[in-house]
């Protein structure tokens, strides 16, 4: 059964750092295209970066320029390092494959950017 594990959030002043980590087992990780979704209270999930298993990453223009997605096939991890955090990027956020492919998703780690 493959499971999705993220971390690495918490609470943070606008303009500092976090990096997330979201470890995927089974199969999953090494075919697919994996990408970094999150969700704010009241509003729908949106994508906000996505990498192939050979790099090329790809993101949202709300976050371009300013977060890093990355990954490490060798041990099924990728990571979201997110700089210059502004209080809008708060959400819970996750890791899945893109496009969504069935897999259920994980617990979330929770990103809060306030004063």
């Amino acid at each position: 059964q493959v499971q999705l594990v993220e971390s690495g959030g918490g609470l943070v002043q606008p303009g500092e750092s976090l990096r997330l980590s979201c470890v995927a087992s089974g199969s999953i990780f090494k075919v697919s295209v994996m990408g970094w979704y999150r969700q704010a209270p009241g509003k729908q999930r949106e994508l906000v970066a996505t990498i192939r298993s050979g790099g090329s990453p790809n993101y949202a223009d709300s976050v371009k320029g300013r977060f890093i997605i990355s990954r490490d096939n060798a041990k099924n991890t990728v990571y979201l390092q997110m700089n210059s955090l502004k209080p809008e990027d708060t959400a819970v956020y996750y890791c899945n494959t893109s496009p969504l492919k069935g897999y259920r998703w994980g617990p979330g780690t929770q990103v809060t950017v306030s004063p």
